[in-house]
């Protein structure tokens, strides 16, 4: 068994597919339609056979319920793990992101936060290395 598919809700697809894709880096894998339904999903370029993000639209009230507590709780809907956090946070801050939480050393990590521009915090981590 394997983690193939993770969602993520959004307030706006097409915002959030810049935001992933401009931003972040990530690239699109899947993005198809069937009436007012749109699968939109994108992957890491390093793995794109790998675990997808669906960027889903918050239309049910349960998911944006969900999504509007998570952010006002200051808690990440998405955790991405890199190699070089100053390296990506520069990158992701030239693209534009503003992060809210700059790289900061916490137990066992670095960690950075940003919103996503579509009502969610994303994290990214650096695992500390001994």
């Amino acid at each position: 068994m394997k983690i193939k598919l993770t969602t993520v809700y959004v307030d706006d697809q097409d915002k959030a597919l810049r935001f992933y894709t401009d931003v972040l880096g990530f690239t699109k894998k899947a993005d198809f339609s069937n009436g007012t339904f749109r699968w939109l999903t994108v992957a890491s370029p390093d793995e794109p056979n790998g675990t997808e993000l669906q960027l889903a639209l918050n239309t049910n009230p349960a998911a944006k319920a969900y999504q509007q507590a998570m952010l006002q709780q200051g808690q990440p809907a998405a955790m991405f793990f890199t190699d070089d956090i100053s390296g990506d946070c520069a990158r992701i801050t030239a693209r534009g992101g503003a992060f809210a939480m700059p790289p900061t050393e916490v137990t066992a990590s670095t960690i950075a936060q940003l919103q996503d521009t579509c009502g969610n915090l994303i994290q990214i981590t650096q695992l500390a290395r001994w």
